[in-house]
């Protein structure tokens, strides 16, 4: 068949041969627009009459699936919205005649003025999910603690809270809001305009007696369904470089689609109709003409395996962008055991506890130079400190070294500690100073006379230096401790007497007297350390076949599959387009926006340690020359405990003449007197319930 054959009207006669027919696709097209076209066999031979007839069923199973795909693009959206409108679908789709869900009276515009945008509806039902694990850090200076109850309003937010909200405003979580509680995904930081939303209208509030008052909102939290898990409950003010959680969470994998068996299908096309064909010899061996059945075409399926990194959505990425600056995603776990979880998974926490040497500034002179058996005023004694650590180490009742919690009713303090020291730390910031790309040495190393910075390096032998600056003025040591789980408090209390130790107001021996519960069944009232230093460091998740109470064969180690920002398997699902970045650097990464924070507390270390060295090096320096007596005598005495500044109180009185609580079962005893009324209750109900059903 030539062009002009092809554009000729259907109502055109044209005799077809057996060489026309097979030597173009032209002739099925032009015979699909002929509707059931009927071989008139007084013009054509039997061959002929067999490739007509052959067509003739092609054109048929043609049109025939054609209004099965039709039916099938109709019926599709109805059935996935039983349960939520078409609209309420996160995945926009072309609008067609036959959609119902979008409103008739409004059709849709088509401006592509994103302003104002609409929020549209989420309907989970409609995406798969996976159970994965987070490891995040935060600053805890903005945070009241880590971990949130229902219905307590704090001053500062909680870092689970602003979790749950991202989470929720990402649409990887959608639990079902409680009536009542607060369904916004923003969260509100200030103090003033938190008790406002949460507590306006609390008996005796000021706002309750204005007529335009809101109803209270309650700050509730729901993880039911996210199967949610969390690792370390840091205190209010404590960071957390290590945190872990464990949740289930929307995935990128498509929802596994149920085809409709060949049978069906078969009727569904009509492939069972076969008498209407017109019966012919088989057609010869040498034709070329391929055999298409509706079946193949129906149920050939052609999908993409789903890489579960490489596909999956970018969840560290997306979540930094929706957390505030401090309070970063490193990494996440796409595979963690069937049996995770964060609390119970893990078999090690390791904390440190930051302070200087000296830990406040000395007052020059006879009391700061010289301070007696006691030692210089501000100076820490690190050695004695170190040999009361070690003292911590094993498994101890801890009860003298926590706060006590009724509530919980502990039935044992007792804790294993498998590692406690304090280490001279040289780690703040070395990877930003000493990166070959984020430091000068490579343009200042060898235009440096080494006699100008002797001491403050090591010699290479060619009479250049390792490291340009050292860190001058005040030491900074770390208290280490890891141990397999830790009470309320546990760290703040060991580290706040191994600062007496380290003035010299206490022995290194009052570590054994402490841990003998036997001797003394009560904590001592003593002060336990600032929370700003404080840091849960990392959490450990071994193999769990290991027995973490077994001999130990060194230091544990984490078997989780992490991913960090920026790794190689991670970047595939990032790279997608220009704009993107790898997730670790670049605009809005986990490092360009550590790099702000870290800045911006170097830009005050800068202005606050020049202010120092200048009022240090005004005047004559005779105060560094003064001989005084101590004017404050034996009855006054500075204690630091971890904060900017030292705590002075009055004459220091040692630990085990300080005052005594009650000891543990005394403290459950009485929790328990006080909530039996209530308790009694409870259960009476409880049984009257059980009986009624």
């Amino acid at each position: 068949m030539t062009n002009q054959d092809a554009n000729e009207p259907p109502s055109t006669t044209k005799t077809t041969t057996s060489s026309d027919t097979t030597k173009s696709p032209a002739t099925v097209t032009t015979a699909a627009a002929i509707p059931n076209p009927t071989p008139d066999s007084s013009s054509h031979t039997a061959s002929e009459l067999h490739l007509l007839s052959r067509i003739t069923g092609l054109e048929r199973q043609l049109r025939e699936q054609t209004a099965l795909l039709a039916r099938l693009t109709r019926t599709t959206p109805v059935a996935s919205s039983a349960c939520v409108p078409t609209s309420n679908l996160a995945v926009t789709s072309t609008p067609t005649s036959d959609d119902t869900a979008a409103p008739r009276s409004a059709p849709p515009s088509r401006s592509r003025s994103r302003s104002p945008r609409r929020a549209r509806a989420f309907n989970p039902a409609a995406y798969t999910t996976r159970h994965i694990a987070l490891k995040f850090a935060y600053l805890g200076s903005r945070y009241g603690g880590f971990e949130h109850a229902n219905g307590n309003v704090t001053p500062q937010p909680t870092v689970e809270e602003v979790l749950w909200k991202a989470l929720r405003k990402g649409r990887l979580i959608s639990p079902e809001v409680p009536p009542g509680a607060d369904e916004s995904v923003n969260v509100l930081w200030g103090p003033e305009e938190r008790r406002r939303a949460y507590a306006c209208a609390e008996v005796g509030d000021r706002y309750k007696k204005s007529a335009h008052a809101k109803p209270r909102l309650r700050l509730d939290l729901n993880w039911e369904g996210c199967q949610y898990s969390k690792c370390g409950r840091t205190d209010r003010g404590v960071s957390a470089f290590g945190q872990v959680v464990g949740i289930r969470v929307r995935s990128n994998r498509p929802r596994a689609v149920e085809k409709p068996g060949q049978e069906e299908v078969a009727q569904q096309l009509g492939n069972g109709d076969r008498d209407t064909e017109v019966a012919a010899d088989p057609l010869p061996e040498d034709d070329d003409m391929p055999a298409i059945d509706s079946e193949d075409l129906a149920t050939e399926t052609y999908e993409k395996e789903f890489d579960p990194v490489g596909d999956e959505l970018p969840y560290i990425s997306l979540l930094n962008a929706l957390l505030p600056p401090d309070i970063r995603v490193l990494a996440w776990c796409p595979s963690p055991p069937a049996d995770f979880d964060a609390r119970f998974s893990c078999r090690e926490r390791r904390y440190k506890y930051f302070f200087t040497n000296p830990a406040f500034c000395p007052t020059p002179g006879a009391l700061g130079l010289l301070r007696g058996a006691q030692g210089r005023e501000g100076w820490l004694d690190v050695e004695r400190m170190k040999i009361a650590a070690k003292k911590l180490e094993g498994v101890h009742d801890f009860r003298n070294f926590c706060k006590i919690d009724a509530s919980k009713q502990m039935s044992s303090c007792v804790r294993r500690i498998t590692f406690c020291d304090v280490v001279e730390w040289d780690g703040s910031g070395r990877a930003v100073v000493e990166h070959e790309g984020l430091n000068e040495r490579d343009q200042r190393e060898f235009d440096v006379d080494p006699g100008i910075v002797s001491g403050y390096g090591n010699g290479n032998g060619n009479g250049n230096v390792d490291r340009i600056q050292t860190h001058a003025g005040p030491k900074v040591y770390a208290f280490c401790v890891h141990g397999t789980a830790f009470l309320w408090h546990q760290v703040r209390c060991m580290v706040a007497v191994l600062f007496l130790v380290g003035q010299g107001l206490e022995e290194p021996s009052i570590v054994d007297e402490l841990l003998d519960v036997a001797k003394h069944p009560g904590r001592p009232m003593y002060e336990m350390a600032d929370d700003a230093p404080l840091v849960l460091w990392d959490c450990i998740f071994p193999d769990k076949d290991k027995d973490p109470n077994g001999p130990s064969d060194g230091e544990m180690v984490d078997s989780l599959d992490w991913l960090y920002a920026g790794d190689e398997r991670t970047v595939p699902a990032l790279l997608t387009s220009p704009a993107k970045n790898d997730g670790k650097f670049g605009v809005g990464a986990v490092v360009d926006e550590l790099w702000t924070q870290w800045r911006e507390a170097k830009m005050q270390e800068i202005l606050a340690g020049s202010l120092l060295d200048l009022a240090i090096s005004q005047g004559d320096q005779s105060p560094f020359r003064r001989v005084v007596p101590d004017a404050r005598g034996p009855k006054s005495q500075k204690v630091f405990d971890g904060s900017a500044r030292a705590r002075m109180q009055g004459r220091y009185v040692s630990i085990m003449k300080k005052p005594r609580m009650e000891n543990l079962e005394v403290l459950n005893a009485k929790w328990l007197k006080g909530r039996q009324g209530r308790r009694a209750r409870e259960e009476a109900d409880a049984e009257t319930s059980g009986l009624g059903e």
